[in-house]
């Protein structure tokens, strides 16, 4: 429950973007990915974990909450056990780094370490940002442009602007994960505190936000394409525009927790979808 398994996709399809960009320029570096993917998906479990543990000591995660039940606020776990799991989430991670610091030196040192960070810092330590309303802006940076293009580099040593492009719709995916999250903590969210971009902006404009940002995914995936870069197969994703619009829809019309968990996971089943769709497209172009 506290590793939070529907949003693992935000970290398993980033690395499938950007390995599968690097495998158009060379030959794939099989440990190389499974490592990326290792550390990438232990990142994300620790940064729940975390969250757990640091939102039940500031009181966020209270009964009213619309969510499914935290283990550290609920009572479930002990809180000296979700922080010793975050620990040995971040230091699986960590190791899998070793290896990849060791094949492509030492950035990725410091994208890992930055990474591990942001996810730590997003609800704890004295100010944490996902408090003031930076977490989308996080999200999409770190689960968006540093995950996508630190995959690629691990496989490549070298940035093309291509893994730049395709990174941001990957991060709009991210972020709208999160903007549903917070769609459905806000008012719990405001009654503790807690000054989300939802608890800022509002519902209604929270919402157009989501739908905005679903809307700039399919806009922006076929750029290379368009730049001359890749082949119109970077079209494929659109095969999942469907379950956008239903989920645009109950976003955009619905405020009970059923509705709006169904539409967490589904966002996190079109992120996964629409990366699966984009790298099968990138590799046939």
């Amino acid at each position: 429950m506290a590793a939070r398994p529907r949003t693992l996709p935000a970290a398993v399809a980033p690395v499938l973007v950007g390995t599968a960009l690097a495998v158009t320029v060379g030959p794939l570096r099989v440990l190389a990915f499974l490592a990326a993917l290792v550390g990438a998906v232990f990142i994300q479990v620790g940064t729940n974990l975390s969250n757990d543990y640091s939102d039940a000591r500031r009181g966020a995660d209270a009964e009213d909450r619309l969510g499914p039940v935290r283990v550290t606020a609920g009572g479930l776990v002990p809180p000296r056990q979700v922080l010793v799991a975050t620990y040995l989430s971040f230091a699986v991670a960590v190791l899998v780094g070793v290896y990849l610091i060791a094949v492509a030196g030492w950035v990725v040192l410091a994208l890992g370490a930055a990474s591990i960070l942001a996810g730590v810092l997003y609800t704890g330590g004295p100010r944490p940002y996902g408090y003031e309303g930076l977490g989308e802006l996080f999200v999409f940076l770190f689960f968006g442009i540093v995950a996508v293009t630190g995959s690629f580099y691990v496989q490549r040593q070298r940035l093309p602007w291509e893994a730049f492009a395709l990174a941001v719709p990957v991060g709009l995916l991210a972020a709208a994960i999160l903007v549903v999250n917070n769609v459905r903590d806000l008012e719990s969210d405001r009654r503790v505190g807690k000054r989300t971009l939802a608890v800022r902006l509002g519902r209604e404009r929270t919402r157009r936000l989501y739908s905005a940002m679903l809307t700039g995914t399919y806009l922006t995936a076929p750029i290379p394409w368009l730049a001359g870069s890749l082949s119109a197969w970077l079209l494929a994703p659109l095969l999942s525009a469907p379950l956008a619009l239903r989920l645009v829809r109950t976003v955009g019309s619905r405020s009970d927790g059923p509705a709006l968990n169904g539409a967490l996971a589904g966002t996190g089943a079109l992120q996964l979808g629409f990366c699966l769709l984009l790298s099968a497209g990138i590799l046939l172009s």
